[in-house]
């Protein structure tokens, strides 16, 4: 057990893959750039400019999440000490697989919302290469901006709750529980 002035370091063999943490690093990158502009882009005029490049990260973190979501299937994570209360396992849990479905449907909608036939936007992947539209209405399209305007907030309050969990575990119980992600912490 950590005591006060000394982090605690991760059990050995407790840490995450160099593989899980280069997914979780780029990810949650991509993920609080693209939550800065698409929140931000209204009221921040400098902000406009960044939407082509907005949904090229929309669609990386698409691509990125299922190649995660499939190593996660094939690599348990290492397991929670010991110690830690079931309440606090289950929304562990719970948040991860919240923001797994998040980090799939944000882009989803975001996707659906620029391929609607009436109000299509220009698609690419950082301008290097066009992407399809999907085949979706001007209603399912419509479906998609409420949703993604929707989920882009939870996904924000989410984030905000698993970087504040993240710094309880550094900071105040000092239990090796975050070290388990960093790079250094391997």
């Amino acid at each position: 057990m950590a005591t006060r002035g000394h982090a605690a370091r991760p059990i050995a063999g407790a840490t995450y893959s160099r593989v899980a943490i280069a997914f979780h690093w780029t990810i949650a990158v991509l993920v609080i750039v693209n939550l800065i502009v698409g929140i931000g882009h209204e009221s921040i005029p400098a902000l406009r400019a960044w939407m082509p490049a907005h949904k090229a990260i929309g669609i990386t973190v698409l691509l990125l999440t299922a190649a995660r979501v499939a190593w996660r299937v094939a690599h348990r994570p290492p397991p929670l000490p010991a110690t830690t209360p079931a309440w606090e396992r289950a929304a562990a849990h719970a948040t991860h697989w919240a923001l797994y479905v998040l980090m799939i449907a944000v882009p989803l909608t975001g996707w659906m919302m620029v391929s609607g036939p009436e109000g299509r936007r220009a698609l690419t992947w950082f301008r290097l290469f066009g992407l399809p539209y999907l085949p979706v209405s001007d209603a399912a399209a419509g479906l998609g901006a409420e949703g993604h305007e929707v989920l882009g907030w939870m996904m924000a309050v989410l984030v905000a709750a698993h970087v504040a969990a993240a710094l309880r575990h550094a900071v105040l119980l000092r239990d090796g529980v975050m070290a388990r992600m960093l790079p250094a912490g391997r």
